[in-house]
């Protein structure tokens, strides 16, 4: 039956806490193949990857173990989509090449008909186009691959990373083990350069000349010892205004000298 919009049949199905049951329904009682093709289309696809019968059943599995987040159970949705129009036996076995890209273009041509605002189809078009960027992590990552990833994720990494975890159903512990411990370590490292990148950023309330002037000094090694005294104070306790940390470095100045 068709209902005004949708979208609203579709997300109240997308947020419960395990959606399999009412997203087979949609795809077994025709309104998936009237209002939402291409996840039906999925069922005609074999996936060597993930050892499924098809293509939806993956679909379906990621969609259903991922957070219950509106946004990121979509991602999860249209995440494989791009699949049948990447199908490729030209590289030894079958192929999917691209189907991110392709799979994000067809979640931004769709979602929109589903009734779905442009800010959430644009956020959802950019995770399914990222949700292929994880794969060769565990092969090795530079740190600029790593802060390349988190920019490209940006706002949206959270649910990145929450959907890329979703998307390992295989059977085998290990393999699930394994993602996760690789991902737990690209957060991590996420994490750690971001700190330092914070660190290299902070500067002093007052600058190089500023000491200079103030101190009547040459340019030198002292100079740069008065910056980072005055760096670490501002870590310590904040930022102080001109004229304190002008009496500050008067202080350390003097029992320096001393």
């Amino acid at each position: 039956m068709s209902v005004t919009n949708p979208s609203e049949r579709l997300s109240d199905v997308l947020v419960e806490d395990d959606p399999s049951d009412g997203l087979w329904d949609l795809v077994d009682s025709g309104w998936a193949d009237e209002f939402l093709p291409e996840l039906p289309a999925l069922r005609l696809e074999q996936d060597p990857i993930h050892r499924h019968k098809d293509v939806l059943s993956h679909t379906i599995a990621v969609t259903s173990q991922s957070p219950a987040r509106l946004r990121v159970r979509l991602a999860a949705l249209f995440h494989d989509v791009g699949k049948p129009r990447t199908r490729s036996y030209e590289h030894g076995g079958v192929t999917f090449r691209h189907h991110e890209a392709v799979g994000a273009r067809m979640a931004r041509k769709r979602m929109p008909k589903l009734g779905y605002e442009d800010e959430l189809t644009t956020d959802v078009a950019r995770l399914v186009f990222l949700s292929g960027r994880f794969k060769g992590y565990a092969d090795g990552w530079s740190d600029s691959a790593v802060r390349r990833y988190a920019r490209d994720g940006g706002a949206l990494l959270g649910d990145l990373n929450d959907l890329v975890r979703s998307d390992c159903t295989s059977r085998n512990p290990r393999r699930v083990v394994a993602l996760h411990t690789a991902l737990d370590d690209l957060e991590e490292r996420i994490s750690e350069l971001a700190r330092d990148e914070a660190l290299k950023a902070e500067r002093p309330e007052i600058s190089g000349d500023q000491v200079i002037a103030h101190l009547e000094i040459e340019p030198g090694p002292v100079v740069g010892q008065a910056l980072q005294f005055l760096l670490e104070l501002k870590r310590v306790e904040g930022s102080l205004g001109e004229a304190e940390v002008l009496t500050r470095l008067d202080t350390w100045w003097a029992e320096r000298s001393n």
